[in-house]
């Protein structure tokens, strides 16, 4: 009964990206912008590869997963903060903040997982071209993608569980744009050891695998590629990983300049900032590079925009 009566809180107040009002109409102007850029070029991702018969090939399988995750993580953070830009008292529900940190894990734990399938792939692709189609059959995708969201439902709910268990009685104002891990925990009043434990082994596990895996990848990729002895053969090797490279070092950059700050008061405002990045606009950016760095997309996009035009 005690415990029950020191969880007080029913809501929480989101601090946002800034407090300053003429910065909250610039503001919402931009990020409706990314966003409406986010849904129209990950949903024509996934339009374009549905449609695009010569792309239904495991590379594309996967990039349509990639941009479904994309815009399902811009869906999860977006629309709550649009909101937040317009009225003057920021507030989430607490059944609400739990939701929205469950699905941001989800798909976040899912993207670094993702882009480490879309590594071996791009190994199996270049090392192995001959057994290719064999190791990257459609069971073996299928495989691979249910891993994946596996990994992302499993670290979500772990994380959304213990997290569930934490009394918050203190202060309820999360300086942040939406309810995330760190900040949640800074607000409790209850020992959060349990909740230190499972970050610490799910962190080194979502991030260590998948980031292994594509670097393992690329090593044995670059390896083989420098065994080419035409130019030509060298450049078009590299070309069939170049987006993939692109997006990996976007999204663990930015992951990594966030995360690798060091903990104090003055670094929590950069952060947030620099959280932006990674949660908001690499999912804008990542249709982008897929379709301006890769020939068979632009291709694609070029034959229907061609059928369109007749139409």
């Amino acid at each position: 009964m005690t415990q029950r009566n020191h969880s007080t809180v029913t809501e929480f107040i989101l601090i946002g990206l800034t407090k300053k009002p003429e910065l909250q109409l610039p503001l919402f102007l931009f990020f409706i912008g990314v966003y409406m850029f986010t849904v129209v070029g990950n949903l024509g991702m996934i339009l374009l590869i549905g449609l695009s018969s010569h792309l239904h090939t495991p590379m594309y399988y996967f990039l349509s997963s990639l941009s479904f995750i994309d815009l399902c993580q811009s869906t999860v953070i977006i629309p709550k903060m649009l909101v937040n830009f317009v009225m003057q008292k920021n507030t989430i529900s607490y059944p609400e903040c739990m939701t929205q940190l469950y699905f941001f894990l989800v798909f976040v734990i899912s993207e670094c997982h993702m882009l480490g399938a879309m590594a071996y792939d791009r190994y199996v692709a270049i090392c192995s071209p001959l057994l290719y189609n064999v190791t990257m059959s459609y069971q073996a995708c299928s495989w691979l993608l249910a891993g994946v969201y596996s990994m992302g439902l499993i670290g979500a709910t772990a994380h959304t569980v213990c997290m569930l268990r934490v009394l918050f009685c203190k202060v309820d104002e999360i300086n942040h744009y939406f309810c995330d891990l760190f900040p949640l925990l800074e607000l409790s009043c209850s020992s959060t050891f349990v909740n230190e434990v499972v970050v610490l082994c799910f962190s080194a596990f979502n991030i260590l695998l998948p980031t292994l895996t594509t670097l393992s990848s690329y090593i044995l990729i670059i390896a083989s590629i420098l065994r080419i002895r035409s130019t030509e053969g060298r450049a078009k090797a590299f070309s069939t990983c170049s987006s993939h490279i692109s997006a990996v070092a976007l999204f663990y950059g930015s992951t990594a300049f966030m995360y690798l700050q060091p903990s104090s008061v003055s670094s929590m405002d950069q952060g947030k900032v620099s959280s932006v990045f990674y949660t908001i606009i690499v999912p804008m950016l990542n249709p982008v590079i897929y379709s301006l760095r890769n020939k068979d997309v632009k291709l694609a996009l070029n034959k229907f925009l061609e059928k369109r035009s007749v139409l």
